[in-house]
């Protein structure tokens, strides 16, 4: 028998997020961030899945352009840190790659001479992430050498990337807007601005092109309700099964480092996910998981291939129960909080022996 940790991918779950961003973009399009494995969910499986209705689709780097193209992935590739090298331009302009062009030095290669079809080039422009990008008042000169170039074909699409859009109550969104319509005035070309945050929460951000990433897996990328976030369907559910049972007395330790002691007579699963798996090891006592549907606590240190459960107040608990580790009734959102991080990284860190098992 196959050890039973699985992450089920929801690919209807998946559509259904998909549709809610291009509802949300209007007459712009939506094009889906699938970079970093498409946040731990499978990228091939899910550019397959959404690969029909979508315009392009947006990954960090080449190597991630180029697995989907070994796949069979045909619709446009943006490389969202655009190039690192004259080969990977070189490739980029075979393979209908479309390139984030964001200093000096990308700037002027893809203006030289190169072999390949003319490159479609995205701009862009710092308006307060302060990562990368050309400064606001460089906008018109920038794009106006890019459109003179030979080399760069006629649409070039404006973009920059928002630092706080996931806090409503920031008024930084507002300014970055702000700063980019007035440094992108009177240019005549399309606008890109919404990431998942921009898209839900800030309608004056939804542009000709919008880059829906998280929303698409099924969470919120905010720590209030929000309406439309709420109509989100979680696309991985992370599970697992009960391996063993025991009782401990008052006083007995389960776990490294003893750092969860019996203050009753407490009975305890074991179940197989730990942090090799991509559990995050800094899940503290007390982080929710669901057995048999049941609400438990996670109990004892995290360690690189199980995990330890207080199921005492549970109905009976046997080998072989389903554990849910999160997914449509556990929001990886709350588990990453009783980590210390988000639920971004929690995803993104399930590993690849993890089997992924997509459902239509």
């Amino acid at each position: 028998m196959a050890r039973p940790t699985r992450a089920i991918i929801n690919l209807q779950a998946l559509r259904h997020n998909y549709q809610l961003a291009q509802t949300l973009a209007g007459a712009g399009r939506a094009m889906p961030i699938v970079k970093a494995n498409a946040y731990g969910h499978g990228a091939i499986n899910v550019a397959r899945a959404l690969e029909p209705k979508v315009p392009a689709l947006g990954v960090a780097c080449i190597e991630e352009a180029v697995e989907l193209r070994d796949a069979g992935i045909r619709k446009p590739i943006l490389l969202l840190e655009g190039f690192f090298s004259e080969e990977e331009l070189a490739v980029a302009a075979t393979q209908n790659f479309w390139l984030m062009v964001q200093n000096e030095w990308q700037l002027d290669a893809i203006c030289r001479p190169h072999r390949g079809k003319p490159v479609v080039a995205w701009l862009k422009i710092d308006t307060g992430m302060h990562r990368l990008g050309f400064q606001p008042e460089q906008a018109a000169d920038i794009y106006q050498k890019l459109q003179s170039s030979p080399q760069v074909a006629d649409e070039i699409v404006l973009a920059t990337h928002f630092a706080s859009a996931d806090d409503l109550h920031s008024d930084f969104t507002t300014r970055q807007i702000e700063l980019f319509q007035q440094c992108t005035r009177g240019i005549a070309a399309p606008c890109s601005l919404a990431n998942s945050p921009g898209l839900l929460g800030w309608p004056e951000a939804r542009a000709e092109w919008n880059r829906p990433g998280f929303m698409l897996y099924g969470h919120s990328p905010f720590t209030e309700p929000h309406p439309e976030a709420e109509k989100l369907k979680a696309v991985m559910t992370f599970r697992s099964e009960v391996m063993a049972v025991r009782d401990l007395s008052i006083g007995e330790s389960v776990g490294y480092a003893n750092t969860w002691t019996a203050q009753r007579p407490s009975r305890i699963a074991t179940v197989p996910v730990g942090y090799g798996d991509g559990y995050p090891r800094r899940a503290e006592n007390s982080t929710p998981v669901l057995i048999n549907g049941q609400r438990a606590k996670l109990v004892g240190r995290v360690s690189m291939d199980m995990i330890t459960v207080d199921v005492t107040e549970l109905d009976p608990v046997n080998i072989g129960d389903e554990v849910i580790l999160w997914g449509e009734n556990l929001s990886a959102n709350e588990v990453a909080v009783c980590a210390d991080t988000i639920g971004y990284e929690i995803m993104t860190r399930v590993h690849n022996r993890v089997p992924r098992i997509t459902t239509q």
